[in-house]
């Protein structure tokens, strides 16, 4: 059964698709913005991360994009905000991130986001089937938050929640070094998405697990990620402001993100 199943499955991607099925790869004619690898270096209390992301969009396809190298101090790290992007006319479906919120004591505070995405070659767009049939490779790309809110608030219109989570910081920094950890094994032994099973919100239930064994259930929340917010408030894992109607109300964020789009200080008046 699992042979035919293969067999229906190769037919309908077509020939061009079969060696992504047989195995993953970290070589192919990458989309530019995802074309270079993050990964990390651990020196004692300081992570050096390579490829820290910043495009600058002019438009959801129009971008520039840098990468640079930036060390963090582990001491500096202070919390952990959760964020919620509901797909369009799908909201039970959902892409989350997680952004890790460092404090220096002489500089601004900065914030290191880890999204959980399809690598995409040149011309490839998302399919849900695709996603379930070995036709995407998996990446960690690691960024700022003026790339990654804002390509998805001010060029595709997408709602954007941004909750801050109840993690202590000694919490905080147990799941950067898991998602670090997770960084550099996908730098070197590539992984195939799936929409079930290896997604965006499946990996961050992981690593909370990992840190915390049993921290969360997998049930529908997780697997229809629109509702993980929704879970994550039921579990005290995100900061309560009332009901969770009110919640997340005030963990909207579309509008600001809008607003200072040019701003230096742009994640710290998202969150004013």
């Amino acid at each position: 059964m699992r042979t035919l199943l293969l067999m229906l499955m190769l037919s309908h991607c077509g020939c061009q698709a079969v060696t992504k099925v047989v195995a993953p790869s970290n070589v192919r004619d990458w989309s530019p913005d995802q074309a270079v690898l993050p990964y990390a270096e651990f020196r004692g209390d300081q992570v050096l991360v390579h490829n820290v992301r910043r495009c600058r969009y002019f438009s959801d396809d129009t971008y520039v994009v840098n990468h640079s190298d930036k060390t963090y101090a582990l001491a500096d790290l202070q919390g952990v905000d959760y964020f919620v992007i509901p797909f369009k006319n799908m909201p039970a479906i959902a892409h989350t991130m997680i952004s890790f919120e460092f404090r220096p004591a002489d500089r601004p505070p900065q914030w290191l986001v880890a999204s959980v995405e399809i690598r995409k070659e040149v011309g490839e767009e998302y399919a849900v089937w695709k996603g379930s049939a070995r036709q995407y490779e998996l990446m960690y790309v690691l960024a700022d938050e003026r790339d990654v809110v804002q390509v998805r608030a001010n060029h595709r219109g997408e709602d954007v929640y941004r909750y801050h989570t109840t993690a202590t910081p000694d919490q905080a920094r147990q799941l950067l070094v898991d998602v670090l950890g997770r960084t550099n094994e996908l730098a070197s032994r590539p992984e195939f998405y799936n929409t079930i099973t290896n997604n965006c919100t499946t990996n961050i239930a992981r690593h909370i697990n990992r840190i915390s064994p049993r921290r969360l259930r997998y049930d529908y929340h997780i697997l229809l990620p629109g509702y993980s917010d929704k879970l994550a408030y039921d579990e005290g894992l995100i900061e309560r402001h009332g009901t969770f109607e009110e919640t997340k109300a005030q963990a909207y964020v579309s509008t600001k993100a809008t607003l200072f789009a040019e701003r230096e200080d742009f994640s710290e008046l998202i969150r004013k």
